[in-house]
């Protein structure tokens, strides 16, 4: 079977792809990684994604958005990866999702335009102090409308106006719920991140007004493990894209660059590591593909898909970065360098939405157990 994006979609990569290229160079996501006390979050860069669609991508048409899948989506989160592009896409689409499988009408109404727009800026906090992915650690008290706990990490939480929260109640169950920015006893707490394209902070509610994402097409649990798996598959292609860069990157230079009055390229150690890592880099592409092709399409085998497609996609961008510290010679471990925006990416991101390992062991349940 062949399996490729259509003309469409690959046109809209490369729209994606010349808009940061003109707009928000290496210099500009040098500029936001040296300024630690700022809030990562470049409005020319917003302004431009959201003028460009890439906020409404999976928004509905009846809300404003583009009502296109994740299929699409993917493809923006990869050029935003292959750019180590700072913001909050991935969240405040993230965000858009839980109300579009969860929300009421009433829900999707209030807060779905201001998102595709870019009016409004949303995360999701699914990870509590349990170490879990599914709220545990954020619990909801009787009456259902006040959560307690901590969520960390999370991503631009400093500058969200809402925020998807997974929480437990007190018969365990998950479920999502909504909280305002502003609300009583909501706190952040910065965490700074080696990834300097990114602001990472814990997310502390003490009694904290909250409204249950209810009347969409899924609830409680299953809601919780289809933003899981979007989260995963969105993380994946932000992987993919940066290691391919990378990876371009580093064929580039070691084309160029000689030892002994001959490009290092031509050593047969570089040559068989370079094709080793085009190879697990192009099998996490097509990986991470037929995942967001198999959630938009209800395959039965989705959850199996997302599991590898995250795994290959971590493993494949922990290598490829790695790989360009290393075959950039000496000029590969200064600052002044880009490869560290890559490296410190990818190894922040990877753990993300669960790790490789946690996939395996995923893998193994869903196939052997």
């Amino acid at each position: 079977m062949f399996f490729a994006l259509t003309d469409e979609q690959q046109a809209f990569a490369e729209t994606v792809r010349d808009f940061v290229a003109d707009r928000f160079d290496l210099d500009a996501v040098r500029a936001v990684v040296e300024d630690p006390d700022g809030d990562g979050h470049p409005l020319t860069l917003w302004k431009g994604l959201a003028d460009q669609g890439a906020l409404a991508v999976l928004v509905p048409e009846e809300h404003d958005g583009l009502g296109l899948g994740l299929l699409d989506a993917q493809v923006i989160a990869r050029e935003l990866g292959r750019a180590v592009a700072p913001g909050p896409w991935t969240t405040s689409v993230l965000a858009a999702e839980a109300l579009r499988l969860a929300g009421s009408p009433a829900q999707q109404a209030a807060w779905l335009p201001g998102l595709a727009a870019g009016e409004t800026v949303g995360t999701v906090a699914l990870r509590g102090e349990a170490g879990s992915w599914d709220g545990r650690g954020i619990t909801v008290d009787a009456s259902g409308e006040r959560l307690s706990g901590t969520a960390s990490p999370v991503d631009y939480p400093a500058v969200a106006g809402l925020f998807v929260v997974a929480a437990t109640d007190a018969e365990g169950a998950p479920g999502l719920y909504l909280v305002e920015a502003g609300a009583q006893g909501l706190a952040i707490r910065d965490q700074r991140t080696y990834d300097g394209t990114a602001r990472v902070g814990a997310v502390e509610l003490a009694d904290t007004p909250a409204e249950l994402l209810t009347g969409g097409t899924l609830s409680g649990g299953d809601a919780v493990a289809a933003l899981m798996a979007r989260g995963a598959v969105l993380t994946a292609a932000d992987l993919v894209g940066g290691a391919r860069e990378a990876l371009t990157r580093t064929i580039d230079y070691d084309r160029d660059r000689k030892q002994f009055g001959v490009p290092v390229g031509s050593f047969q150690a570089i040559k068989h590591t370079m094709a080793d890592l085009h190879v697990g880099v192009t099998m996490a592409e097509h990986a991470v593909l037929f995942a967001a092709h198999a959630l938009d399409t209800d395959d039965p085998g989705a959850d199996i898909a997302v599991a590898v497609a995250k795994a290959k996609a971590a493993e494949a961008a922990w290598n490829a970065t790695g790989a360009m510290i290393q075959f950039f010679g000496g000029i590969g471990f200064t600052w002044e360098h880009e490869a560290h925006f890559f490296y410190k990416r990818a190894r922040r991101r990877a753990p993300l939405f669960g790790s490789a390992d946690e996939h395996r062991e995923r893998l193994a349940v869903l196939t052997m157990d």
